[in-house]
């Protein structure tokens, strides 16, 4: 039992390292990261006081008020560390137009893209992981074209123009799903758990679900469709792969039935690229989550960045532009410890 029990401690020192290191190298990414949403405003034409101040015309005094109530009178360097140490304190900002604590209204708008961001990526893996394999296992033939050649379309494709186009056949032609919004004017309740899927369950309103449920159909489509195409050529180039080493020649050989071939030897370790690439989506996701809320009117971060951004309200955008790479960040580092378990090579 002692080298089994030294073979573990040797096991979890490994994982201890690569995880320590994958943390240190979060530590000058987030540095980056805030030096950029701090540089935001000063970096814009025009006067950021004025900006801020939403007004065009002031007198001096006036302007050093405000210069001195956002800051802007200090040097930059102790600006920068203002606003990190508020960063670090929890304190993101305050809105302009809300005068509400940035984190706050994150907190409350998040579960909205994280409900959209969701059933998005299921959506792209429950479809573009079986259509990689099949495209795989049917090299060269005219499903594996088809297939391909569709992900590539759907990867080029604009989101915006996508999404006014499933809007013009399904809500406007079709009316098989509604234009916007997560649910009907019709019903109301108290939003416990932030998504309407489940409190719309909760509140037992006879129709609250199936009408938040086909709010999502549409937006879940657009958001979902970059992802789907990556994670189509992705499963199908890592099946091809895994298709030609020698230990599935073996299983066939031996006469193994030919689904427990693919879906036992083949699909298990051509998965180890395909979980990196799906993490790796998280990014593009929340990227586009700000045409995709837009476009639908959904009551996301997205939207709300970009109302800030036509609002003016600079500490919104500083403190979301944050927020929004920290997760990016946090879910990078799941994928990456996520791998370093599935492939004990990875942490050497």
């Amino acid at each position: 039992t002692q080298p089994g029990v030294a073979d573990l401690r040797q096991q979890g020192y490994q994982m201890l390292r690569f995880l320590l290191g994958r943390l240190a190298v979060l530590i000058p990414t987030f540095i980056g990261v805030s030096i950029i949403a701090f540089s935001f405003i000063r970096l814009l034409p025009g006067d950021p006081v004025m900006l801020m101040s939403g007004e065009r015309v002031m007198s001096q005094d006036r302007y050093e008020q405000i210069s001195r109530e956002l800051g802007y009178d200090r040097p930059l360097v102790v600006q920068y560390l203002d606003y990190l140490g508020g960063i670090l304190s929890g304190d993101f900002g305050t809105s302009i137009v809300t005068k509400q604590p940035v984190l706050y209204q994150f907190g409350e708008l998040f579960p909205a893209t994280l409900e959209l961001s969701l059933c998005a990526i299921i959506f792209a893996v429950l479809i573009g992981i079986p259509a990689g394999v099949f495209a795989a296992i049917k090299r060269g033939s005219f499903f594996d074209q088809t297939i391909m050649g569709t992900a590539l379309v759907g990867y080029s494709m604009p989101i915006f123009w996508w999404g006014l186009l499933l809007i013009i056949l399904f809500s406007g032609i079709l009316q098989w799903t509604p234009v916007s919004g997560r649910i009907s004017l019709l019903y109301y309740f108290p939003q416990t758990t932030g998504f309407m899927l489940i409190d719309s369950l909760l509140s037992g309103q006879a129709g609250a679900f199936r009408s938040a449920a086909s709010h999502l159909i549409l937006p879940t489509i657009v958001l979902g469709t970059i992802p789907l195409a990556v994670i189509a050529r992705q499963t199908r180039s890592a099946m091809l792969e895994v298709l030609g080493e020698d230990y599935v020649r073996t299983a066939r050989a031996k006469g193994m039935p030919p689904f427990r071939v693919i879906a036992v030897h083949s699909l298990r370790n051509a998965m180890i690229p395909v979980v990196t690439t799906i993490g790796l989506q998280v990014g593009v996701m929340l990227a586009g989550a700000i045409l995709t809320e837009t476009i639908f009117s959904w009551p996301g971060i997205g939207k709300w960045m970009v109302d800030s951004v036509f609002r003016r309200d600079y500490p919104v955008i500083q403190g979301g532009l944050l927020l929004i790479a920290a997760i990016i960040m946090l879910v990078n580092l799941m994928v990456d410890i996520l791998y370093g378990l599935i492939n004990p090579r990875i942490r050497h």
